[in-house]
C-alpha cells in the first residue's frame, strides 16, 4: 500500500539521457523542447514532470446542438491540467473524465466537487486522483462538464444526442478540428496534445465514455467505463416494464442541472417524459437514440470494462451486452468483474487498480510496450478479495445447459433435472404485485414451499460445485386467465457461506487514508490526493439471490409493440435473467422461483392479479454451465 508522501522529481534531461541511452553530449546538443518526453522504468511512466507548477486552463468549445432552443448552439466547458513542460514542447495525451455531476452530486466515494476557490476562473479543486497521479507522469487531465451542466450551456437530455457528443466536441478541439476559446473569448489551441485521448468514469461518467466511443470519434483511443450504462432503456426499463419512477429521465436531468437553471430547463425535462412513453414501457426511437450497443461497430477505441455483478443501480446486463457487441466487432478489450455493487475499483481493489490503469493508459496513450495486452483478458472476484483470471468472458467452456423444472406435489417445491419431463402436468399461482423479493426467496413459513403467489423448484444438495458464467434464461410454457401480467424468474443459492453483502454496495469506508499522487495548493485549497480506505462487507445469509429477470407479458413478441395476451392460450415465455458468474458449492441447493409482478424489481408493478399457469412439458431454465451438461450431471442435476 502506498502512504502519504511527496513524489520525487529529478532532472528531466539526466533521466531522459539514461532512459534512451544517448551520450550526455548528444542529449545536451538538442534544444530542451526536443528532449522532452515520458521517462519509462519497469514498463511504466515515472513522475518527473511535477504537479505544483502544472498549467491549468478552462476552455469553451461550441457544439452543434441547441438543447434549450435559445437560438445559440450549446457550449461545452472543460477544465484542463497539464505538465508545465507541455508549454515547452512536450506533447501529452489526455485522460478525460466527462461528467454531469461536478457541481451537484460530485464525484467519488467522498463526493468531491470541482470548485474555483479564489474566483480567478481556474479550477482549484480537482475531484479524484487522476490529476495528482497522471499529470506528473506526462499526461493532461481534462474534467469536462456535460452539456447542460456546471459551466457548459444548454439543458441535459439524459443519454440523448447532446449528452453523447459532449466529449466528442472536446476531442474535436483537442485534435484541431473545432475552435475553442478562453473566458475572454480568445482563441485557444491544444498544440500540446499528442492526438490520443482516453476517457474514464463511473456510472454516468462511464456512460458518456461509452456514448463517445459509439460515435466513432477520431482521436478517442481508449475508454474505461466503470459501472456504466450501455442502453438507457435497459437502465429505466426491463423487457417492457418500467423499473424506475415515471419520467426518470427527467428526474435525473433535474438532479444534474445547476439549481439556478432547473426552472429554465423544465420544458426539456417534460418532453423527456413524453418521448420516453411510460404508459406502455415499450422501446421506441427515443430509447434507440440512447442505446449504444447497436453502434459497437463504430468503436475505434480499446475498452477496459469494470462492473459489479451485484450492481443494482446499473445492472450487469449493461456490461454483458456491451461486452458481447465489442467482441463481435473485434474491439481490443479487458474486463474486471467484481462481486461488489455500484463501486469504483479505486474503492474495491485500490492498489491493483492504480497499477493496472497506469499500465493500460501508458500502453494505449503513450504507446509503451508493457505487455498488458498479453495478460489474461478477464479478472473475476470469486469471493470477497479473492480474484482469479480468465482468458475471456463468459468463461471459456460455459455452454447453455437445459435444466428442466419438475412439478412437485400441490403445495410442495418441485425439482430440477437435466432430464426432460414426461406428461403434461401444470401448476397455477397468482400474480401478486406486493410480493417482496425477500419473501420470494425466503418465505416466512417455509422457503421450500409453493404458495399462492410463487412456484419453487429445488435441486437436491449438489454433489459437486456447479459454475455458471453468462446469462441464464427461464424458458417456460405459460397461460394466463387475462390479457396482461408479468413473468419473473429468480435463481437462488440455498446454503450458508460468506457472501458479498448488499449493504453499502459491499464496501465500508474507513477513517484511515492513503495517497496516490502529488500535492499542491491552489486558491487556498490543498490538493493532497489522499483518500479514505475501504474494506469489503461480508454477509453469511442462508440463501442468496444469485440473479433475476422480469418480462412484460405484453411484450412477448416485441419490445416495440405491446400485444395483449389471449386468455387461456399457452405461450412460450423466455425471461432473460441478469448475467452472472457464480459457483454453487457442493452441499448447497439451487433454487428457481417463478413469480408474476413483484415489488423487488419494478417500480410500477402490474395491478391485475392474474392467475398464471405453468405447463411442464418443456418448461426449464437454461444455465450457462462451465463444463455444460456433463458438469451439471456430475453435480447431481
Amino acid at each position: 500500500m502506498r502512504t502519504r508522501r511527496s513524489w520525487w522529481r529529478a532532472s528531466v534531461v539526466v533521466m531522459l539521457t539514461a532512459a534512451v541511452g544517448l551520450p550526455a553530449a548528444a542529449a545536451t546538443a538538442k534544444p530542451a523542447a526536443e528532449r522532452l518526453g515520458p521517462v519509462v522504468r519497469d514498463g511504466v511512466t515515472q513522475p518527473v514532470f511535477g504537479y505544483a507548477d502544472a498549467i491549468r486552463e478552462r476552455v469553451f468549445v461550441t457544439s452543434d446542438v441547441d438543447t434549450d432552443g435559445d437560438g445559440a448552439r450549446d457550449v461545452v466547458a472543460m477544465d484542463i491540467i497539464r505538465p508545465k513542460a507541455s508549454d515547452e514542447g512536450l506533447r501529452v495525451p489526455v485522460v478525460m473524465d466527462a461528467s454531469p455531476y461536478y457541481s451537484t452530486v460530485c464525484r467519488g466515494n467522498e463526493s468531491e466537487c470541482k470548485e474555483d476557490v479564489d474566483g480567478d476562473g481556474l479550477n482549484d479543486k480537482w475531484p479524484l486522483f487522476y490529476d495528482n497521479y497522471f499529470v506528473p507522469r506526462g499526461y493532461a487531465v481534462v474534467l469536462l462538464d456535460m452539456i447542460g451542466t456546471n459551466h457548459s450551456t444548454g439543458c441535459p437530455v439524459t443519454g440523448g444526442y447532446a449528452d453523447n457528443i459532449s466529449a466528442p466536441t472536446a476531442i474535436d478541439w483537442l485534435n484541431g478540428r473545432r475552435p475553442g476559446r478562453n473566458a475572454a473569448g480568445e482563441p485557444i489551441v491544444a498544440t500540446w496534445h499528442n492526438g490520443r485521448t482516453g476517457m474514464i468514469g463511473k456510472s454516468y461518467d462511464g456512460t458518456l465514455a461509452n456514448a463517445a466511443a459509439a460515435t466513432g470519434v477520431e482521436g478517442l483511443t481508449t475508454i474505461v467505463p466503470i459501472s456504466a450504462i450501455s442502453s438507457w432503456y435497459d437502465y429505466s426499463r426491463s423487457n417492457g416494464l418500467v423499473t424506475r419512477a415515471n419520467n426518470y429521465s427527467g428526474s435525473l436531468a433535474n438532479t444534474v442541472t445547476n439549481p439556478d437553471r432547473r426552472a429554465y430547463c423544465a420544458p426539456v425535462r417534460t418532453q423527456l417524459g413524453v418521448d420516453g412513453d411510460d404508459v406502455t414501457g415499450d422501446y421506441n426511437d427515443f430509447w434507440a437514440e440512447r442505446d449504444y450497443v447497436p453502434h459497437a461497430d463504430r468503436v475505434r477505441a480499446s475498452v477496459f470494462v469494470v462492473h459489479g455483478i451485484n450492481d443494482n443501480n446499473v445492472r450487469p446486463d449493461h456490461f454483458s451486452k456491451w461486452w458481447d457487441a465489442l467482441a463481435e466487432n473485434d474491439v481490443p478489450r479487458k474486463l474486471w468483474l467484481t462481486g461488489t455493487g455500484h463501486v469504483d475499483p479505486f474503492d474495491f481493489r485500490r492498489g491493483e487498480w492504480v497499477d493496472t490503469l497506469h499500465r493500460w493508459f501508458d500502453y494505449w496513450l503513450h504507446g509503451i510496450q508493457n505487455g498488458i495486452m498479453k495478460e489474461p483478458r478477464v479478472d473475476v472476484e470469486r469471493a470477497p478479495d479473492v480474484w482469479e483470471t480468465h482468458r475471456d468472458w463468459p468463461i471459456p467452456g460455459a455452454r447453455p445447459t437445459q435444466v428442466f423444472l419438475r412439478p412437485g406435489a400441490e403445495g410442495e417445491a418441485g425439482g430440477l433435472s437435466v432430464r426432460p419431463n414426461a406428461g403434461k402436468a401444470s401448476r397455477t399461482f397468482q400474480d401478486t404485485p406486493t410480493m417482496s423479493q425477500t419473501n420470494a426467496i425466503r418465505h416466512p413459513s417455509d422457503p421450500a414451499a409453493n404458495t399462492e403467489n410463487r412456484l419453487v423448484f429445488l435441486s437436491q444438495p449438489l454433489k459437486a460445485p456447479l459454475h455458471i458464467s453468462g446469462t441464464p434464461v427461464v424458458r417456460i410454457k405459460a397461460s394466463v386467465n387475462g390479457e396482461d401480467t408479468s413473468f419473473a424468474g429468480l435463481l437462488v443459492d440455498y446454503g450458508t457461506r460468506p457472501r458479498f453483502s448488499t449493504a453499502g454496495d459491499g464496501i465500508a469506508t474507513l477513517t484511515e487514508e492513503d495517497c496516490w499522487g502529488e500535492a499542491a495548493t491552489w486558491g487556498g485549497h490543498a490538493e493532497d490526493a489522499c483518500y479514505r480506505q475501504t474494506r469489503k462487507t461480508i454477509a453469511t445469509d442462508a440463501q442468496e439471490l444469485v440473479t433475476k429477470g422480469i418480462l412484460d407479458g405484453l411484450n412477448l413478441d416485441s419490445l416495440r409493440v405491446s400485444t395483449p395476451l389471449v386468455p387461456g392460450q399457452k405461450n412460450a415465455v423466455d425471461v432473460p435473467l441478469l448475467p452472472e458468474d457464480y459457483v454453487f458449492e457442493a452441499g448447497h441447493q439451487i433454487g428457481v422461483v417463478l413469480l408474476g409482478s413483484y415489488s423487488g424489481y419494478s417500480s410500477r408493478a402490474k395491478q391485475n392479479r392474474a392467475e398464471i399457469t405453468v405447463h411442464f412439458d418443456s418448461s426449464r431454465i437454461e444455465l450457462p454451465v462451465v463444463g455444460g451438461r456433463t458438469a451439471a450431471v456430475r453435480a447431481g442435476l
